[in-house]
């Protein structure tokens, strides 16, 4: 697991081979522009966000598939740790368009090819 502030596809396809093989998991604070890759689980990278200054209601759980990338379902927005009640959020999906704009702003500037 670790926080990128830029990172190639290829290293995601090779993060996605030793892990899932089409995919990669990944954390986004929305409020702070961080991201944290790489993990077997979403909850890991949201405690290391947690543990490293970020708030819980600024976290989305997504999954990047890096053969997409430059495609509308680079960006999967699934994952457990979305499912916040109290935030609006009553889905493993972020449903909040705003929220998901932004993960695609802070995902576009960190991931190149």
């Amino acid at each position: 697991m670790e926080q990128v502030e830029s990172i190639g596809v290829e290293e995601l396809e090779k993060m996605a081979s030793r892990m899932y093989g089409a995919l990669v998991k990944a954390v986004v604070d929305v409020r702070l522009g961080r991201v944290v890759v790489d993990a077997e689980l979403h909850y890991d990278e949201e405690q290391y966000l947690l543990e490293t200054g970020s708030a819980q209601s600024d976290l989305w759980g997504v999954n990047l598939y890096p053969d997409s990338y430059g495609e509308e379902d680079f960006i999967e927005f699934d994952s457990m740790i979305n499912i916040r009640p109290a935030q609006g959020n009553n889905s493993r999906d972020v449903e909040d368009e705003d929220a998901r704009e932004s993960i695609r702003r802070i995902v576009g500037k960190v991931v190149h090819a």
